[in-house]
């Protein structure tokens, strides 16, 4: 069994940011892979600031802004190698997006990150809160689940 995680950067951001380290994020991807029991698969993470995610954006999904996350998952190949190792995707996370909105949706900076990094893995699984108010539910328990797992893996 082998799973691969990844951290780059793009754009002016540096580690640590605001008390963020990348073997923070390293470390959390981690726990949240064992957590989904994902095995034999590769996850890139890519953090970046606001200017490199609003081009992002801007490109793949017509919105000329900066966002907190995408996800942009791989497809499944028709007859996957039972030993190979599968990559999800990628995840860009804008940690300036992150630092600018965190008192409204967590606790603290790092919780935010984390938040994002959940809801990004978890689009990587096929979980879509914009299909239908049904999947939103569906993602949003899910959310939760793993952020409670998150931090009782911490203790």
């Amino acid at each position: 069994m082998m799973r691969i995680i990844n951290v780059y950067r793009e754009g002016g951001i540096r580690f640590p940011f605001k008390g963020v380290r990348k073997k923070d994020i390293m470390r959390d991807a981690e726990i949240i892979a064992r957590v989904l029991e994902l095995k034999n698969t590769s996850i890139s993470i890519i953090i970046l600031d606001n200017n490199a995610i609003r081009r992002i954006n801007n490109r793949y999904r017509k919105k000329n802004s900066p966002t907190d996350v995408i996800s942009f998952a791989e497809r499944d190949m028709p007859f996957p190698r039972a030993d190979a190792v599968k990559h999800l995707g990628d995840v860009y996370i804008s940690l300036e997006r992150a630092w600018q909105q965190y008192r409204d949706y967590s606790e603290s900076f790092r919780e935010e990150v984390r938040r994002l990094l959940v809801h990004g893995i978890l689009h990587l699984m096929g979980y879509d809160h914009e299909k239908s108010m049904r999947e939103e539910r569906k993602m949003e328990k899910k959310e939760e689940w793993l952020i409670k797992k998150l931090l009782t893996s911490e203790e």
